[in-house]
């Protein structure tokens, strides 16, 4: 079976012939969020419906992280190696301190609620970035239908706490990600539920006080829509897409496929060296060996 689909030849060096894609998991409703620890050996992941996080730990399988999630979806580390999660039911982005204990990061804006932060990502001089589409609260299967109180923005949380709304002319923001010198924010709009906005990634330069500019479109991705995404160590992005995983080069350029049988919504590095990527598709979780580093 082929799992791949090189459009640029030097996507061929990207991935290993006798590297197959795996599904390591499944029988879940919708998974999103992948995070991998390394030092744990883990993978945590959203299965958002069921308003459950899970660990994939290799050679034991799949439990239970943690229940009732707050329906939970994306998920990263900060530089501490603590757990940053973005929450639908309630409305916020939380931070998973050592002992266990939750730490609110943002759950409003100017005396309003968040919508329901989706995708978040960690600078390097600590800052914290997440998307706040309507998705968790435009219905009930992803957290609880709700008035939605602000617009859907990009906001940026600076270490003194500061939150700040960096991006606000998106139809619904959703992945994001930093090219691996944090001089470029790439963020995906995914576009509001049932109707047919304009669907792709744009691509902004990062100040050094973390001021946007630019914000071109980026790529278009089809079939279905950009969703969760990362960078490898070159600079290549990988994006989740309706018939697998897409690989970007930095200046736009489709090069490859990942080929995955059913609906990619987010992607992350993890493994021994950083070169397996994770894949969280509809129902299953999938991993494939690459020859990339994340």
């Amino acid at each position: 079976m082929t799992f791949f689909e090189a459009v640029d030849p030097i996507f061929n060096t990207f991935v290993l012939g006798n590297a197959p894609l795996k599904e390591i998991a499944s029988g879940f409703d919708w998974v999103e969020g992948p995070v991998w620890f390394g030092d744990l050996n883990c993978l945590v992941f959203s299965d958002i419906p069921n308003n459950r996080m899970h660990r994939w730990i290799p050679e034991v399988g799949t439990s239970v992280f943690r229940s009732p999630s707050n329906f939970a979806n994306g998920n990263t580390r900060d530089r501490q190696g603590r757990l940053i999660t973005c929450e639908h039911g309630g409305r916020r982005v939380t931070r998973t301190e050592m002992d266990g204990s939750i730490t609110v990061i943002a759950d409003s804006y100017q005396g309003r609620r968040l919508n329901s932060p989706n995708d978040v990502i960690v600078a390097s001089d600590g800052a914290i970035w997440f998307s706040d589409p309507h998705y968790g609260i435009s219905m009930d299967y992803e957290g609880e239908k709700a008035e939605q109180e602000l617009p859907c923005n990009v906001y940026r949380v600076d270490p003194s706490g500061r939150i700040e709304a960096v991006l606000t002319d998106f139809n619904c923001p959703n992945g994001l990600a930093f090219s691996p010198d944090e001089k470029r924010l790439y963020v995906a709009d995914t576009g509001r539920i049932f109707t047919e906005d304009p669907r792709h990634i744009r691509v902004f330069d990062v100040g050094p006080d973390g001021q946007l500019t630019g914000g071109g479109v980026f790529h278009s991705i089809t079939p279905g829509a950009a969703d969760g995404m990362r960078v490898d160590s070159d600079g290549n992005l990988w994006s989740s897409a309706g018939d697998g995983v897409h690989c970007l080069a930095p200046d736009g350029r489709l090069l490859g496929k990942i080929l995955v049988p059913q609906t990619v919504s987010n992607v992350c590095f993890g493994g021994r060296h950083k070169h397996v990527l994770f894949i969280t598709a509809s129902t299953s979780i999938y991993s494939i060996a690459l020859n990339r580093r994340g």
